[in-house]
């Protein structure tokens, strides 16, 4: 199973990679693009927990779903948050006219934020009654290490000086 995995990781990075040259190259995508990267990323995430925290098949049988259903839940919240935030971008621009706005925008946002928060910590919660104690700590580090190493990925395809 880990030679499959493997090379299942290694297409799912070189398909984010590319992903990332079209980013690079027309700036922040959106819409479908932006949509078809994240699930991509989500991919990645997912072959590469199970190579690092050696997921048996009945373990990751039971926390896919779980993940992905959290992974949807946390995706429409954060496109709820971008609307959130370009309202409130919006009444600030309007200014003492629309101030009276302002403090329903601001909970709506931090509302909107809380729930993401919420999520993460329901999927902690889940995880600890399906890992051992190792597979725990090695899932801490690999959450830590896997958004800092795409990110580090990402500067590197976007090139020098961007």
């Amino acid at each position: 199973m880990s030679k499959h995995i493997f090379f299942r990781s290694s297409l799912a990075f070189l398909v984010i990679l590319s992903s990332f040259a079209t980013v690079a190259a027309q700036g922040t995508p959106t819409g479908p693009a932006q949509e078809r990267i994240r699930r991509n990323i989500h991919t990645l995430r997912l072959l590469q927990m199970t190579q690092a925290l050696d997921l048996s098949e009945e373990q990751a049988a039971k926390i896919f779903p779980v993940l992905n259903r959290i992974e949807k839940e946390k995706a429409e919240l954060q496109r709820q948050v971008g609307l959130a935030v370009r309202e409130l971008r919006a009444i600030i621009r309007e200014g003492k006219a629309q101030e009276e706005r302002l403090p329903a925008a601001v909970e709506r946002v931090k509302s909107l934020r809380r729930a993401i928060l919420e999520g993460e910590a329901k999927l902690e919660a889940f995880l600890e009654g399906q890992l051992t104690p190792v597979q725990r700590a090695r899932y801490v580090l690999f959450s830590v290490d896997f958004y800092q190493g795409l990110g580090e990925r990402l500067r590197r395809a976007r090139g020098p000086g961007r």
